[in-house]
């Protein structure tokens, strides 16, 4: 009896026994299954590395905790860096145009060299239109340009001055700004002050004042000669500027009835070449004379075929434009005068009207280039060495 009740009593411990090891197994089947869940969510959500599922890679499973902390080279630590700020593009060009009367004249060449640094100086966009001379050309351009609403502004060197008012005026009711240089834009030629209402700057010697200037040369010339007989050369004859000239040499010469205009040429400013044509023409009516009067583009080939002729020190030659010819013609004595001019000036003071206007519709008005130079820029002997020419004839 005691020994079965002996093992009655060993079976119920180990019975007992078997329950509690099967208690402590399912616990640990519901650790595990909450460390499983936790994996599951995002990583930025869980600061517990947890055991890692079965088609999780086992990140950091020999560090431990530690492992959730990125060293100093993690890519977690390293900022990226900012992307450089794109340089803002630069402002689009102010786009002028620029009439010419004649691309190849070389007293505008000077101009346009200035005008050019300045604009490239300040972005601005020179387009030139080459006349060529030709007024109804220069017209058909100045509407082109008005139309193509493509432009800020006009630098314009007018041939036909009272003709081109009207292409002026809507210019300028199309908002845009025009400066004038050289020659004028309206019916009086004895002033550079603008004669259309919103002309930002008028840069020029009126011509009638310039032709003055020439005439008081040629009296100069002409002294103790009785009488004095002149070649007068055009520049292109009939165009305003032209026509003004001669108004201006008239007014003064005609209180000195000794002065006779005995011959005309044209020199169509565009070098020596048409001046050597023309005096060759002239020298077969009119072997004798003693004053040529002309721009200076002209005299350099009246000054060749006279050197030939042995007649060069019996004529004196009077220049119109100051040139680096001129300026050492009279230096040498070669030439009696010329009336300076200064192209480079006239550009640069037109373009700096230009980029004031543009700015904010600033007026100039009216600019003589000559008005301050030495005895109003008739260049003598007397004076030669005061003036430096601004172009090469």
């Amino acid at each position: 009896m005691k020994a079965r009740h002996l093992m009655k009593l060993l079976g119920a411990v180990l019975a007992f026994t078997l329950l509690a090891a099967a208690c402590a197994d399912g616990d640990d089947d519901s650790e595990t299954t909450e460390g499983t869940a936790a994996t599951a969510q995002p990583a930025a959500a869980s600061s517990d590395t947890g055991d890692a599922s079965d088609d999780e890679p086992d990140v950091g499973a020999d560090d431990g905790p530690a492992a959730a902390e990125p060293d100093d080279e993690s890519p977690a630590d390293t900022v990226a860096p900012e992307e450089p700020a794109e340089d803002e593009p630069p402002p689009e060009p102010r786009r002028i145009a620029y009439l010419s009367a004649s691309s190849a004249n070389t007293f505008l060449l000077a101009s346009v060299g200035e005008m050019q640094r300045l604009a490239d100086e300040n972005n601005i966009e020179i387009v030139e239109f080459d006349a060529q001379f030709n007024a109804e050309l220069q017209t058909t351009q100045l509407q082109d340009v008005i139309a193509s609403g493509k432009y800020d502004g006009i630098i314009l060197v007018a041939l036909n001055g009272p003709g081109l008012v009207p292409d002026v005026e809507a210019a300028l009711a199309g908002g845009m700004q025009v400066v004038l240089f050289n020659q004028i834009v309206g019916a009086d030629l004895s002033t550079n002050e603008p004669q259309v209402d919103g002309i930002a700057a008028s840069v020029l010697a009126p011509p009638v004042v310039t032709g003055e200037r020439a005439g008081r040369l040629t009296i100069q010339a002409c002294e103790g000669l009785d009488p004095c007989r002149v070649v007068y050369f055009f520049g292109i004859r009939g165009i305003p500027l032209d026509v003004a000239l001669r108004q201006g040499f008239d007014s003064v010469v005609v209180d000195h009835p000794s002065i006779q205009v005995v011959a005309e040429g044209e020199g169509q400013y565009l070098g020596p070449e048409r001046g050597i044509n023309a005096i060759q023409d002239i020298l077969q009516v009119q072997p004798e004379f003693d004053v040529v009067v002309g721009a200076d583009q002209s005299l350099q080939g009246v000054e060749l075929v006279l050197t030939e002729e042995g007649m060069l020190g019996d004529v004196a030659l009077i220049g119109l434009g100051g040139s680096s010819p001129a300026v050492e013609g009279v230096r040498d004595g070669r030439w009696f005068a010329t009336v300076f001019y200064a192209p480079a000036s006239e550009g640069r003071l037109a373009m700096e009207a230009m980029i004031a206007a543009l700015a904010d519709g600033t007026i100039t008005g009216g600019v003589d280039p000559n008005a301050g130079f030495l005895d109003e820029g008739l260049v003598t002997s007397a004076n030669v060495d005061q003036f430096t020419a601004e172009w090469d004839g």
